[in-house]
């Protein structure tokens, strides 16, 4: 992370593997209900003016965008950032891939600096207002039933007495979650364990997950697991989200396979039901139209994983009783590139934070602090205990709030 600038880094690395960027080549903000039909748009438009140049030939060389784009169609500030330095390493090859002259890599790493003592106040919406909507949200299912799941979230705010570096960030939660996805696009710095599709050719995959546990006294892992298993609770709620993403998915497919049983995935923080999807996709389909990979994104976001079931419902009572903007908190995250199959990956945008006041390049540290905006959620189904759902989402938090403060 110190080869990289401090300002505008953009990340995706899992199991140290993965991209890393700087600079900006080209940069699209859009928003709205259309906004992965015009990302789309303006990528492909994209790419056909680029002359590359790739002696490696792996998912990821050429010339790639990093993209975040928002959870709800309004205001939905949605941004594609190509930038003009790459490296990249994957099965063990490594490059870097240049934009123009290549004059964007950093002449003298900058070193990382700690954000300083580190203080929390309430988002824009509370613990204490978060319970309220989890437990309207219930009453709302057990009496009328319109709903079989809602994913309610609320947010927490952060100020630390230093700038906010984000690649003190970035390593940290690197270092302690290795096989989620850690993220930097614009600002929004998280590790994603939720895969919402990969294509690589005509190869798509997913890892859904919903149902989940934490650590607890007098509990082993195997315990919980175990727990997690039997639990009918969590069970439906992801039977919910794994059903939600095959059906959108299958028509753009040949052949989609999805188990019949969830396996349980162990972080620090948490442990989750997870269920991995793998299809072929289908070389034409009149229906779909060209399988794009943001065409794909945007027919199975938001999953019952982030939003709920049945989901043009449930998103409109996630804006009722969440009362705040999520921004691009439980959106697609991710990079594509521009080679003819599209590959790329699209993560949903979990446990991260909104950086909103940064290091600014050439300040010293000690003048003036950053502000973070970090977000959790939970699944909500008729018998969810709002306390519970609390806590939940106080163990969610804990990846971001770990790497501000480097707990170890």
């Amino acid at each position: 992370m110190e080869l990289l600038p401090a300002d505008g880094v953009l990340s995706w690395v899992r199991d140290g593997s993965g991209l890393v960027g700087w600079g900006c080549a080209a940069r699209l903000d859009v928003s709205g209900r259309d906004r992965f039909s015009q990302a789309d748009a303006w990528w492909r438009e994209l790419c056909h003016q680029f002359e590359v140049e790739d002696s490696v030939g792996l998912p990821g060389c050429g010339p790639v965008a990093f993209a975040s784009l928002a959870f709800a169609d309004e205001p939905g500030d949605s941004v594609l950032i190509v930038p003009e330095v790459v490296i990249g390493q994957r099965d063990g090859v490594r490059w870097i891939t240049t934009i123009g002259d290549g004059s964007a890599e950093p002449q003298q790493p900058e070193p990382v600096h700690p954000p300083g003592t580190v203080s929390y106040s309430d988002g824009q919406l509370s613990a204490t207002g978060y319970r309220q909507a989890v437990a309207e949200a219930v009453r709302r299912m057990r009496e009328t039933g319109d709903l079989d799941k809602i994913v309610l979230s609320h947010d927490l705010l952060a100020s630390t007495s230093e700038p906010l570096d984000a690649r003190y960030l970035l390593h940290n939660l690197a270092a302690r979650y290795p096989t989620c996805w850690t993220f930097a696009v614009d600002g929004l710095v998280g590790a994603t364990p939720e895969l919402l599709l990969e294509r690589t050719g005509y190869e798509v995959r997913s890892r859904v997950l919903a149902g989940t546990v934490w650590p607890r006294e007098g509990h082993t892992a195997e315990q919980l697991a175990a727990e997690l298993l039997a639990s009918a609770k969590n069970r439906s709620e992801h039977a919910y989200a794994a059903e939600s993403l095959a059906v959108r998915l299958r028509p753009f497919c040949s052949d989609l396979t999805v188990p019949d049983e969830p396996e349980v995935l162990q972080l620090r923080n948490v442990l989750h039901l997870a269920t991995n999807v793998e299809g072929k996709l289908s070389e034409s389909n009149a229906t779909t139209g060209p399988a794009t990979l943001l065409r794909m994104v945007a027919a199975v976001h938001p999953t019952a994983a982030v939003g709920g079931t049945p989901t043009d419902d449930a998103v409109l009572a996630i804006g009722e009783l969440e009362g705040m903007d999520r921004g691009r908190y439980a959106g697609p995250v991710g990079w594509l590139d521009g080679s003819g199959s599209g590959s790329g990956e699209f993560a949903i945008a979990l446990r991260c934070a909104q950086v909103e006041a940064a290091a600014t390049p050439g300040v010293e540290a000690g003048r003036g602090g950053g502000k973070v905006r970090l977000f959790a959620g939970c699944g909500i189904v008729p018998d969810s205990d709002p306390d519970l759902e609390v806590a939940e989402a106080e163990a969610k938090l804990l990846p971001i709030r770990e790497a501000l403060e480097d707990v170890r």
